[in-house]
């Protein structure tokens, strides 16, 4: 099983002292020369990660709001990490997919092929139309043919040394992207889709789907037997596509002496998800269930890695207490100890 951890931004993990401090600077004018806060508590969390495990972190993007930009902070926490993998999430349409391929491509050469993207299709119109000249699609099903055409894009012009393509959202003629990705064929791709158009294009294009979580404390059976469902039918997916993908979950990590605890715990963060869509991204991640005594804690990543989901995305709070915490009494059960910071 791989452990991943979110990268801390203000809209996907809920608030606490260091993640507010970062906020409240971004979102003021000047201050300049002082150290960048929201910069040093994202390095302080996966510096801590990876030395205990962890190698792989999701930087969201959130274009309308404090966050930095997921693609320029991950290039910075590339040189400062040295085993983690820096997974940035980009929104097709916001720019041009050949503009994208050349940024990534340097992120992943920077990183020493330590890179990883995230496909999104994007939510919120007001922050859509905002950064991408008015782009956002009413269309659902025309979201999903630009995210396809998109994906091909990025893939081609990072595997062909002159790549064309005419479709209905990207044109290019014999496009040469001349710095090219270090991993081979490309940089591994990610996406989360519930649809089934989606998850055609996930199927076919992508290397990694996140398996979608109801929200609900109480629904752990529930997903898994859902999620259980939903791998094998993406696999079927896949298979028709001769090919084979791997499995991801965001997911809570809730470490407590007893269920009982662990449960009040969950409570308040179900209750704070309940505050508006942005609140709900870190609460609606409790649908995986794992939070509880580390032994129930266990049981069931092993279940989950039975069925297929390998890789985990996990965010605490707070952050880097949470992180440890699972560390030192989850990881060890599944056979994971944690690497020194000199390795």
């Amino acid at each position: 099983m791989r452990f991943g951890v979110w990268t801390p931004l203000p809209h996907t993990v809920q608030p606490e002292p260091a993640l507010n401090a970062g906020a409240e600077q971004l979102a003021t004018h000047g201050r300049a020369g002082e150290p960048d806060l929201a910069l040093k508590f994202a390095a302080d969390t996966l510096t801590r990660a990876e030395e205990l495990g962890f190698d792989l972190t999701l930087l969201a993007q959130r274009w309308l709001g404090p966050d930095p930009d997921s693609v320029v902070l991950g290039t910075a926490l590339a040189t400062m990490t040295k085993r983690m993998h820096i997974m940035p999430a980009v929104h097709p349409g916001m720019m041009p997919p050949q503009m994208v391929a050349k940024m990534l491509a340097t992120l992943d050469r920077i990183s020493g092929g330590r890179f990883a993207v995230n496909v999104v299709t994007g939510w919120w119109r007001d922050e859509f139309n905002m950064f991408s000249g008015g782009a956002y699609l009413d269309d659902e099903e025309a979201r999903f043919r630009r995210i396809d055409e998109y994906i091909q894009v990025l893939k081609g012009i990072w595997r062909e040394p002159s790549f064309s393509f005419k479709g209905e959202f990207f044109d290019l003629d014999n496009a040469q992207l001349m710095n090219r990705p270090a991993q081979r064929p490309h940089p591994p791709l990610y996406s989360a889709s519930r649809h089934s158009q989606g998850k055609d294009i996930i199927a076919r294009e992508c290397d990694y789907w996140f398996v979608p979580v109801q929200p609900g404390i109480d629904r752990y059976e529930e997903n898994f037997a859902a999620i259980a469902r939903d791998v094998e039918d993406m696999r079927r997916r896949a298979a028709r596509n001769n090919r084979e993908i791997g499995f991801a979950i965001s997911c809570h990590g809730m470490v407590a002496p007893t269920n009982a605890a662990a449960y009040d715990k969950a409570q308040a963060l179900e209750a704070y998800g309940k505050e508006s869509r942005l609140a709900l991204i870190s609460a609606k991640a409790l649908g995986a269930g794992l939070f509880g005594s580390p032994e129930r804690i266990a049981r069931r990543l092993e279940r989950y890695d039975d069925i297929g989901v390998s890789t985990l995305m996990l965010h605490f709070h707070p952050m880097i207490e949470g992180l440890e915490t699972f560390a030192a009494q989850v990881m060890p059960l599944m056979g994971v100890q944690a690497k020194s910071a000199q390795q």
